[in-house]
């Protein structure tokens, strides 16, 4: 595991594995949403996406999170695993809200200078529809590189959790 794509609906906790994984396996993490933001919640266009993400998957060894699924075969086709966070949309806005609370008025650490957090009914909305809207687009694309990758999907948290204990046991005591 050298090149790791993160994806998940909002609030499925994207950034926070990939901290931890990163901290785990001494690999950069990137996380797309501090580099494709600019300040007042501005995207970049998505030609600009293209060729940054292009650069960033040059490099031989990361770990990227987020979704942005118009630009999700670049990494994909880049990456050795991907790891899927299909939790509960109750568990996505659950974590979205709190993050919100959190962190409102300020800028999040794996989010773009100039972008604080603040309340989205927009996004908050697209966490609830994202099993029915996203979710089957993602697997479809995921399905494509399904047989060259290590392919991870966790239901929930405590998949998580198995996986990075799981993870840590065999990175501590390799066979």
């Amino acid at each position: 595991m050298k090149r790791i794509v993160i994806l998940g609906s909002g609030g499925a906790g994207k950034s926070t594995l990939s901290r931890q994984l990163g901290h785990l396996l001494n690999l950069p993490v990137i996380h797309l949403d501090a580099i494709l933001w600019q300040p007042s919640w501005v995207l970049v266009d998505k030609p600009t996406q293209q060729s940054l993400q292009q650069q960033l998957i040059s490099q031989s060894e990361w770990i990227i999170d987020v979704n942005y699924g118009s630009t999700l075969p670049i990494r994909l086709a880049a990456s050795d695993t991907v790891i899927f966070l299909d939790y509960s949309r109750w568990v996505c806005v659950w974590r979205a809200v709190k993050r919100i609370v959190s962190y409102y008025g300020r800028v999040r650490p794996d989010m773009a200078a100039g972008c604080p957090e603040h309340w989205d009914w927009l996004f908050i909305r697209w966490i609830l529809l994202y099993a029915e809207t996203h979710r089957p687009k993602v697997l479809a694309v995921i399905n494509q590189y399904r047989a060259e990758r290590q392919v991870f999907i966790l239901k929930k948290p405590s998949d998580a959790k198995h996986f990075l204990q799981q993870l840590t046991s065999n990175h501590t005591h390799p066979a």
